[in-house]
C-alpha cells in the first residue's frame, strides 16, 4: 500500500501519486501512459497529469492495480 508521506515530490498534486516503493518495472506508464511517466535517471516512475474524466480516472485506477509492489496510491481527494 503505498505511503503519502513517502510520495515522489516530481507528482503532480492531486489524487494519485507514486512513492518510493517504485521499481521501474513501468506497468504503470504502459496502462495509462498519458498520466504516468519514468523518470529514467532516478529509476521511478511518477504522476505527470491528473485524471479529469471518469474514463482517464479508470486508466489510472487500472495503473494502480497493475502496479505489482503497491507504489501508487489514491489519497482520496478529487482531481
Amino acid at each position: 500500500m503505498a505511503d503519502k508521506e513517502a510520495k515522489w515530490s516530481q507528482n503532480k498534486t492531486g489524487k494519485y501519486y507514486v512513492d518510493d516503493q517504485c521499481i521501474a518495472c513501468d506497468a504503470c506508464v504502459v496502462e495509462a501512459p498519458d498520466f504516468f511517466e519514468m523518470n529514467d535517471d532516478d529509476g521511478h516512475a511518477y504522476v505527470k497529469k491528473q485524471p479529469e474524466t471518469d474514463e482517464s480516472k479508470e486508466e489510472c485506477e487500472n495503473a494502480l492495480m497493475c502496479c505489482p509492489v503497491g507504489a501508487i496510491g489514491d489519497d482520496g481527494a478529487s482531481s
